[in-house]
């Protein structure tokens, strides 16, 4: 049997352990926007994320804990590999909660539930403690404040007893100086505490800050005293006591903002003023906004019929995706979004090849935001085009705040991964194919284009007449470094050459004669297979080892370099039995089902769509790491990558310089109906 005979078997065979796997999770009603859970192997925990683009919180197994919370654009110097790295922000809605002077503990509590409501974007956990009380409280990342979280609580006396409760704020390891603050605001309406901390980044660039209050369901005058402790430098509380009758239900929530320097001028002041908006906005409005403007999110949304799982799973890639990134905060989101510290936070072609695409159909101001944030950045990428001798915007593979570069030294993707810089270019295009918004072309769009055109003219070797190569790169393959002519960069870097010519069109410039010289002579290479049939060649010295991901198949889509279905076969056919079941990202199967898919080989295409996450998911919300079996979710690239299936492959959508239109369609046959809302107010359907 030969290697690529196996290395199909393989695919198969993990395939139905997915199969088995998902089996094996579905042992309770499969609920389309909410994924529940109980009775977690504790030491096999990955907590769901809810966030608002701006700030993520993790949830814990521990009652009242919140494992994370992450703030977007927060970066400091410190850690892994010497570069910047995302901050954990104060734990703000930590709680310690005693019923009759005993705290609720892991240990102590029965019957916990824990459940992520996608559509309200909320996580509640709720438990039985002994013969005292019933339990519910309920976190959310308030979409309609970026800053601002909340969390309410519900507790249910089974028999008289006393509630303690505290809210504990503390500082993470990295910060320093921390400075701890307590304030009370009378007015004759209204009682205001307030639980603030600031602190330092670890090198003293930033201010961290946050603040958070108590909300009672009391009217003013009648609501508990709050007491405040100072227990060390990095953590105080304040807390409230009431005593409850048995059968009687009570109420409270608490409301907390943090913000740091890199978001305001003056993040200490700006923290208690955003707690006290939302102290005095209530419990009732804070909810009601936040569920209007999640169904207002929801209007875009990818519905299957005939699937149930699969329905949940395509639901909870997009809400991750909608929860990472936020309209007109012009910052991008990281391979792991909001839910950790993954890849220290930072900005790859994830975003613009992978999670880009499925937000500029169904979240185009997400998309613009996500493109804002590299051309904020683009004299950064000039002066690194500088640096390397090179004309026009050379973008970095990770990019953070400033958008230099910050890939890790020991990483050859920092300095020879550069068809990033061509994957921003196509993607402003893209933004304009779509939104033929002319006006953001000629100001975002158009020096986007330019510049990156310019870096491709100036990085291509002119050898002579039809010769002009692009040698020495790590491919989109990274097993392939340092390399010549690799059939994604070469392909991504004509795209974006064409593209820049056709937008100076469009503008009513001039056209750049050297940009359509050089695109026309970049090589992409062929080889032949054992058979004779001709293969895109991966690079120049590829002799048909295994990859990491796909390269090649890229060319197919999303650039559309090579349209021949008969070649686009070849290639997908020869490169998905290349792929090893483990350490792959979750994104290349995903595109081996896409184009399947358009192929009219939609059960070849089901079945890789399924293996590009089915062994990926970790208990005990299906959160998705990055590869199989893998334990850093949540990844996603990969949920960007498998959504791209959905509407591009099973869907038919597609981009094209006369806008979105639907391609012929087939579904597999397990799926009654695909359906597609909201992409730019119209709505598609396949069957």
């Amino acid at each position: 049997m030969t290697q690529f005979k196996k290395s199909a078997m393989k695919i198969k065979f993990s395939i139905i352990l997915s199969l088995v796997f998902i089996h094996c999770l579905q042992a309770q009603t499969i609920d389309p926007w909410k994924i529940s859970a109980k009775n977690w192997d504790t030491k096999n925990y990955y907590g769901a994320t809810v966030a608002n683009g701006m700030i993520g919180v993790v949830s814990s197994q521990d009652p009242f804990k919140v494992k994370d919370v992450i703030l977007a654009g927060a970066y400091d110097l410190y850690g892994r590999g010497r570069v910047s790295n995302f901050l954990r922000s104060f734990n703000l809605l930590n709680m310690q909660v005693r019923i009759d002077g005993a705290e609720m503990q892991a240990n102590n509590v029965q019957a916990m539930t824990q459940s992520l409501n996608m559509k309200e974007a909320s996580f509640t956990t709720s438990f039985e403690y002994g013969d005292k009380a019933t339990i519910s409280y309920t976190y959310y990342a308030l979409r309609q404040l970026p800053f601002t979280v909340l969390m309410d609580v519900v507790i249910t006396a089974k028999k008289d007893i006393e509630l303690g409760a505290s809210s504990v704020m503390e500082a993470p390891d990295a910060l320093k100086e921390v400075q701890n603050y307590y304030n009370e605001i009378d007015r004759p309406h209204v009682v205001i505490s307030l639980l603030t901390s600031a602190a330092k980044s670890p090198t003293g660039k930033l201010t961290m800050c946050a603040s958070n209050t108590f909300l009672f369901s009391e009217p003013h005058g009648a609501e508990p005293r709050v007491i405040h402790e100072m227990w060390d430098n990095n953590m105080h509380l304040m807390k409230f006591s009431k005593k409850m009758k048995a059968g009687t239900k009570y109420n409270f929530s608490i409301a907390g903002s943090s913000i740091t320097s890199a978001h305001h001028d003056d993040p200490l002041n700006e923290a208690e003023r955003l707690t006290i908006f939302a102290k005095l906005e209530g419990r009732e409005r804070l909810i009601q906004h936040h569920q209007s403007a999640w169904a207002d999110l929801w209007k875009s949304d990818i519905r299957i019929e005939g699937d149930d799982q699969a329905q949940q799973d395509i639901r909870s890639m997009l809400y991750h995706l909608y929860s990472f990134v936020r309209p007109g905060s012009n910052l991008s989101p990281s391979p792991m979004g909001l839910s950790g510290l993954g890849y220290n936070g930072h900005v790859f072609w994830d975003t613009e090849l992978w999670m880009y695409p499925p937000l500029l159909l169904l979240q185009p101001e997400m998309a613009k935001s996500m493109i804002q944030y590299r051309f904020d950045r683009l004299n950064a990428a000039k002066r690194n085009a500088f640096n390397h001798g090179f004309k026009g915007a050379m973008f970095p593979w990770e990019s953070a705040g400033s958008g230099v570069e910050e890939t890790p030294v020991w990483a050859l993707s920092g300095p020879f991964e550069h068809h990033i810089t061509a994957c921003v270019g196509f993607a402003a295009w893209n933004y304009y194919l779509v939104t033929q918004d002319k006006a953001w072309l000629k100001e975002i769009g158009w020096p986007l284009l330019k510049e990156t055109a310019d870096f491709w003219a100036s990085r291509v070797e002119r050898k002579g007449p039809g010769k002009f190569e692009i040698n020495n790169v790590v491919a989109a393959d990274e097993w392939a470094e340092n390399v010549d002519n690799n059939a994604f960069t070469n392909a991504a870097a004509i795209a974006n050459l064409e593209a820049a010519n056709k937008a100076a069109a469009i503008l009513g410039y001039a056209q750049q004669e050297d940009w359509a010289v050089v695109a026309k002579n970049i090589p992409i290479l062929t080889m032949l297979d054992k058979n004779g049939a001709k293969i895109t060649q991966e690079h120049a010295t590829y002799k048909g080892e295994g990859i990491k991901q796909a390269d090649v198949n890229l060319l197919a889509f999303p650039l559309k370099t090579i349209t021949d279905k008969a070649q686009i076969k070849r290639d997908l056919d020869y490169y998905s039995v290349r792929v090893p079941n483990q350490g792959t990202p979750a994104m290349t199967q995903a595109i081996f089902a896409l184009l399947y898919a358009r192929l009219g080989e939609t059960e070849n295409a089901y079945l890789f769509f399924k293996d590009a996450y089915q062994l990926n998911l970790n208990p005990p919300f299906r959160v998705i790491a990055e590869t199989k079996g893998g334990t850093n979710p949540y990844f996603g690239t990969g949920a960007g990558g498998i959504l791209q299936s959905m509407l591009m492959g099973f869907g038919g959508l597609d981009i094209t310089e006369n806008g979105v239109i639907q391609l012929p369609t087939k579904l597999p046959a397990k799926w009654k109906k695909l359906e597609i809302t909201g992409v730019l107010g119209k709505n598609y359907v396949a069957q």
